[in-house]
């Protein structure tokens, strides 16, 4: 009798696993399978930097693009995949099963994450993008506005224009830089143009954010003083690109570097250059709208990146001897 019941004990925990089985097979098929094979309408999807599989998996049901958080969640661990997303933007759809989106978000990201840092001229904008997205350099040349190209993270489409990135760049310096701060330069005497040009000298000389106000407001004493605002930026930017350096910015400037005929050459000419030199980030606005005004008339930086005021000309030439020499 102890043998049949042992008998019938192990067909019922048989039967158990089997339906267990079953079911759990019923609901993984059905986890893994589209939320609408009738509708391949496309749905931008993006994926930060940094967000997890967790987050990742609830905002795809949130999307309608699976039927199971947690279905989505156990596939990429079991699979592997959650380590390989990729951060960018995404176009899905609900005709997908699970395994596509899980390849697509891993393989098949549609757009590059490229980042704009502040103070680049647009030559070095072009090279990334040449590097990034295989755009030949002169065909952002032709269309980038030097000053107007916002630097910031952007996810830019693989298949993207110069001209179509150029205005993506062009529209968010529309939304950082706006109209209330423009009509705000004015106020100041300064036209749109003038404004970022100003901001961006204020970008390329200022070292840190305790630095820039001030330097702002120097530079601002000059101009008001009709003194030549002999920024070195602006000769580094004419000299343009020194090819044993491997820079657009020359470190070192010479006596003869500062005598180069060039309308943006500062030491010879007075006033603010005819244009932009680099493409100036918000604190570099900022500064411009709310400079640190003051009696200094003259700055440098040390070897260390320390800025050092003076107010007369033999304050300057002491500290040129004390940090410079």
């Amino acid at each position: 009798m102890k043998s049949n019941k042992g008998f019938i004990r192990f067909f019922v925990l048989l039967g158990v696993l089997a339906v267990g089985f079953v079911l759990t097979f019923v609901w993984w098929k059905n986890a893994m399978a589209p939320t609408d094979a009738t509708d391949p309408e496309p749905i931008n999807f993006v994926v930060p930097r940094g967000q997890g599989s967790k987050e990742i998996s609830t905002r795809l049901a949130d999307s309608g693009l699976i039927r199971s958080q947690l279905g989505f969640y156990l596939y990429v661990r079991i699979f592997g995949t959650r380590g390989d997303i990729q951060a960018g933007e995404f176009r899905l759809n609900r005709t997908m099963d699970v395994p596509t989106i899980a390849e697509a978000l891993t393989h098949g990201t549609q757009d590059v994450w490229i980042t704009i840092p502040e103070g680049w001229r647009i030559e070095e904008i072009a090279t990334l993008l040449t590097k990034e997205l295989s755009i030949p350099e002169k065909e952002f040349l032709a269309v980038a506005q030097e000053g107007y190209m916002f630097p910031d993270t952007y996810s830019i489409p693989k298949d993207a224009t110069a001209a179509a990135i150029a205005v993506m760049f062009r529209d968010n310096f529309d939304k950082k830089v706006t109209q209330d701060m423009i009509a705000a330069a004015k106020r100041q005497g300064l036209t749109e143009k003038e404004f970022i040009t100003l901001a961006s000298l204020v970008e390329r000389e200022g070292m840190s954010q305790a630095d820039r106000p001030v330097i702002a407001g120097i530079l601002m004493n000059r101009l008001k003083n009709d003194w030549p605002l002999q920024v070195d930026a602006t000769l580094q930017y004419v000299l343009g690109y020194q090819s044993k350096a491997k820079t657009w910015w020359k470190k070192e400037l010479t006596d003869d570097d500062k005598r180069v005929a060039s309308s943006y050459n500062t030491y010879l000419h007075t006033g603010l250059p005819p244009a932009p030199i680099a493409n100036p980030g918000l604190a570099s606005v900022q500064a411009v709208l709310h400079p640190q005004m003051s009696d200094y008339m003259y700055y440098l930086h040390d070897a260390s990146g320390v800025a050092h005021y003076a107010k007369t000309i033999e304050e300057h030439t002491a500290n040129i001897r004390k940090y410079l020499q």
